[in-house]
């Protein structure tokens, strides 16, 4: 079983900061990627961005420039770091895992239960 525990979110200023942690921990044989997403009340869940275990990262446009992920594959965690924060980011943000389960196991996807980030106007 996996889990995905988020933390960090906060209700900030327009302009501020936060740091969303993600840690993971479970019976995991191989991690591919891990992100994060957001869902505003009434919108469809989008991605934010995404780090794979190579190096490689992903970001949507609305946090090119303001958003970095990285990540921590020794711990399993991986971390958004938000700056330059907007009403728009106001979000639940949620922490997602693909990867393997076991050796001879196919992909699977996984979700954390989310961290409730608002920026006030």
């Amino acid at each position: 079983q996996v889990l995905l525990v988020e933390s960090g979110g906060d209700l900030v200023q327009t302009g501020g900061s936060l740091r969303l942690t993600c840690a993971a921990s479970g019976k995991i044989f191989s991690i591919i990627t891990m992100g994060w997403y957001r869902q505003a009340p009434g919108k469809h869940r989008e991605l934010v961005a995404t780090s794979t275990s190579g190096g490689g990262t992903n970001y949507a446009d609305s946090g090119k420039g303001r958003f970095t992920i990285s990540r921590d594959n020794a711990k399993n965690t991986v971390y958004l770091q938000m700056n330059s924060l907007k009403p728009e980011d106001t979000a639940v943000y949620y922490c997602a895992l693909r990867g393997y389960l076991d050796y001879g196991a196919d992909g699977g996807d996984y979700w954390g239960q989310g961290t409730q980030v608002t920026v006030s106007s």
